[in-house]
């Protein structure tokens, strides 16, 4: 197989998704077009009633995008100037931004080096006398361990924030992430486990007045035509990505349960390598979606060299932590800060995931990566009997 051809396999196969539905969203999006409500039209209240549903919360508010809704999301929660909110290293800078934009001060703690999410043994000593808020990432389609999390922030006064950006779906003993924090964020973009025509987002929570806040925050400050109760923002989610989500919504259990068997193909071929790869492993507390299965090796950049030669795609999820990031050199924090975050960027690497990967994806991407560790098995052979 040559790294260029057209049987090349990609890490995420949007096409193959849309082909698997397309009637449903074509249909979706026919039926906006000929009425031509694009902006908060009537599929968006519905999308809204229907993945609040599915979260098992009350409220569901959609917005521009997952990073907007963690803003505004903040916002509304009364984080503001000369706040801190802690959150996890081991993150998308959107994240990390959103606080930022709020007016508050990001205050990162390391990570679990097993779930890659927020060392709940951490977050206590962070807390300062202007903390308001943790934030806890559901990293990867894995949750964070929430019991803890609500905890420390009950004995605290803080507010909690779920990014559930990568976790449609997940749980955490047993119920829906996004169920538990005073309210949780997804991102809707194309490649996520439940993804929209473009940027997207969506809000959920059980508090009303939060969710009557956010529906105004997102429209000029506005629930009635031209009256303005505040500054507000221009976030709304559009129509044409409603009707879409809508369409995929039904899916969504089905396509994450294909992930969780991918995800079990793939460690059952390569757990044999456990001396030199570290795979994806779930907590006891968890049911995590896979939204990208990442691996842990420390050639990483030699077998991500191998994989495209072999015509498979991989990325990095992420390669500069956000500590290190110019963008946040004004947090004054050096390399060593975070150890497990900064070894984790150094060696992992996304093997391709999405619902849709069959038989001769999966097994092509277990070829080549067997390949590769073998050899470098077969050289540490020779070196021991050649020393």
């Amino acid at each position: 197989m040559s790294g260029g051809g057209s049987d090349r396999i990609p890490l995420v196969d949007l096409g193959a998704q849309r082909a698997s539905i397309e009637p449903e969203l074509t249909e979706a999006v026919e039926r906006v077009v000929s009425r031509g409500d694009f902006i908060l039209g009537c599929e968006v209240a519905v999308f809204e009633s229907e993945f609040a549903a599915y979260c098992d919360v009350a409220h569901a508010v959609g917005v521009d995008s997952g990073t907007s809704g963690l803003e505004l999301a903040l916002l509304a929660l009364g984080v503001g100037p000369g706040d801190e909110v802690i959150t996890a290293a081991n993150t998308f800078v959107a994240t990390a931004l959103a606080i930022s934009h709020s007016g508050a001060k990001p205050v990162l703690v390391d990570v679990d080096p097993v779930t890659y999410n927020i060392d709940v043994e951490l977050i206590e000593a962070a807390i300062s006398p202007q903390t308001k808020a943790i934030v806890p990432v559901h990293l990867y389609g894995h949750p964070a361990d929430m019991d803890p999390i609500l905890d420390v922030a009950r004995q605290h006064g803080l507010k909690v924030l779920e990014d559930a950006s990568q976790a449609h779906g997940a749980r955490y003993k047993g119920g829906r992430v996004g169920s538990m924090g005073d309210a949780a964020v997804f991102s809707l973009y194309p490649s996520k486990n439940l993804g929209a025509l473009g940027d997207a987002g969506v809000v959920v929570t059980d508090d009303e007045d939060l969710a009557t806040q956010l529906a105004k925050m997102r429209n000029y400050g506005s629930t009635d035509k031209y009256r303005h109760d505040f500054r507000g923002y221009n976030r709304r989610l559009d129509t044409i990505h409603a009707s879409v989500l809508l369409a995929k919504l039904p899916y969504l259990d089905d396509w994450n349960s294909r992930r969780r068997d991918h995800a079990a193909t793939y460690e059952s071929a390569l757990s044999r390598f456990d001396d030199r790869l570290k795979l994806p492993s779930a907590a006891a507390y968890a049911e995590p979606v896979y939204y990208v299965y990442v691996i842990e090796v420390d050639e990483r950049d030699a077998l991500r060299a191998h994989m495209d030669d072999a015509g498979i795609s991989t990325i990095i999820h992420y390669p500069t932590p956000i500590h290190l990031q110019p963008a946040y050199a004004d947090l004054g924090l050096e390399p060593g800060t975070f150890p497990v975050t900064e070894s984790a960027a150094r060696r992992i690497l996304s093997l391709p995931m999405y619902p849709e990967l069959g038989e001769r994806e999966t097994s092509a991407v277990i070829a080549a990566t067997s390949e590769f560790l073998e050899d470098l098995e077969n050289v540490g052979s020779d070196q021991t009997a050649n020393p």
